[in-house]
C-alpha cells in the first residue's frame, strides 16, 4: 500500500499520472513521454529507492487492449515499506524509452533483458545488448509474433567448445 501523501507527491511531479488500486496494491500508468520525470519523482520526492523488476507484456490479440506492449515497473521503499506498479504503454514503431538506470543502477540488467525478449529500447543506457541471446539473434523471442519453433536462426549460433582440464 502506497501512503496518500508520497501518491500526491507524484502526482503533483507528473499531473498526467493515472492510478488505480487492487487488493490494497497501488499501480500507476504514466505516458511514455513522463516517464523521466516520473523516475526522478519516485526517486527524489517519493522515496522509492528500489527498482525491484522491469518487464514486459505483449498484449498481442488480446481482445481489449489498445497498446502492443506494456511495460512494468515494480518499485519499493525500503524506508517506509511502499510499493507501486508503474506501467507504460508502448507501440510500434515507438518503442524507446528513457533508461531508468541514472536514478536506479540495477536497471542495468534488467533492462538488458526487456531488450533481448521484446525489443524495447532504453535511451540512454550505457551498454545496452543481449545478455540472453547471443548477439547475432536477430528477433525478440518473447513477442506473441515469434512463432514457438523459432524462424532457423540457430545455424548462425557459434559452437562452443569445452576444454578438457
Amino acid at each position: 500500500m502506497i501512503h496518500p501523501e508520497t501518491l500526491n507527491r507524484l502526482k503533483a511531479a507528473v499531473p498526467e499520472l493515472l492510478t488505480s488500486e487492487f487488493r490494497g496494491q497501488t499501480r500507476a500508468a504514466v505516458a511514455r513521454e513522463s516517464l523521466g520525470q516520473a523516475f526522478k519523482a519516485l526517486k527524489k520526492q517519493c522515496g522509492f529507492d528500489l527498482l525491484v523488476d522491469i518487464t514486459c507484456v505483449d498484449y498481442l490479440n488480446y481482445r481489449d487492449a489498445v497498446d502492443r506492449f506494456g511495460l512494468v515497473y515494480l518499485f519499493a521503499s525500503t524506508e517506509t515499506n511502499e510499493r507501486l506498479t508503474v506501467r507504460v504503454f508502448l507501440n510500434e514503431p515507438e518503442l524507446t524509452v528513457p533508461s531508468a538506470m541514472p536514478f536506479w543502477k540495477g536497471a542495468d540488467w534488467m533492462e538488458r533483458e526487456v531488450w533481448d525478449m521484446f525489443g524495447i529500447r532504453f535511451d540512454g543506457h550505457p551498454d545496452l545488448r543481449r545478455i540472453l541471446l547471443p548477439e547475432e539473434f536477430v528477433a525478440h523471442p518473447l513477442r506473441k509474433d515469434y512463432p514457438l519453433q523459432g524462424r532457423g536462426e540457430r545455424h548462425n549460433f557459434p559452437v562452443l567448445t569445452r576444454s578438457r582440464s
